[in-house]
């Protein structure tokens, strides 16, 4: 699998609703629950359309594979952020709100990808969900937990 990983755009957000819709389909089939959940959910288009604008969200592809959207490859998962200034101490921290994926290697893709652009920025801690998978690829980090539904990691060393 060749990944590829680039900033979201606003263009990318009628993919990534698909995206998001079939991995719901896969997990609630009936049709009227669905639709109840997915009011609640965090890739909501009014979500997605505030992190896209912001310039931190990143996509990653799988360029050995064909999509119908793009000519770069099928997505395989991606992450919505936004950088947080001033919260628990630290001047500049990123905030990953969401972040959903195909397939193991686009996960641990994926959140490396968070950690290394926190570090080149010089962003004091990166924060992701608390919930099963990504903690598997954020162990090697050292992550920690924030609150129950949050983990983060150092990004400097002060």
């Amino acid at each position: 699998m060749a990944l590829f990983c680039r900033v979201i755009q606003l263009q990318d957000l009628p993919e990534i609703l698909d995206f998001e819709n079939k991995k719901l389909q896969e997990l609630i089939p009936d049709e009227m629950e669905r639709t109840l959940h997915s009011w609640n959910v965090r890739w909501r288009k009014e979500a997605l359309e505030h992190y896209f604008a912001l310039g931190w969200s990143f996509l990653v592809r799988d360029k050995d594979k064909t999509s119908p959207y793009s000519d770069e490859g099928l997505l395989v998962g991606y992450f919505m952020a936004q950088p947080l200034l001033f919260v628990d101490g630290q001047t500049q921290s990123l905030w990953v709100e969401h972040l959903q994926y195909a397939s193991l290697q686009a996960r641990d893709e994926l959140c490396e990808l968070a950690y290394k652009l926190s570090r080149e920025k010089h962003f004091q801690k990166v924060y992701f969900p608390n919930v099963s998978g990504i903690n598997n690829s954020i162990s090697a980090f050292k992550a920690e937990a924030w609150n129950p539904a949050v983990m983060h990691i150092k990004t400097t060393k002060a």
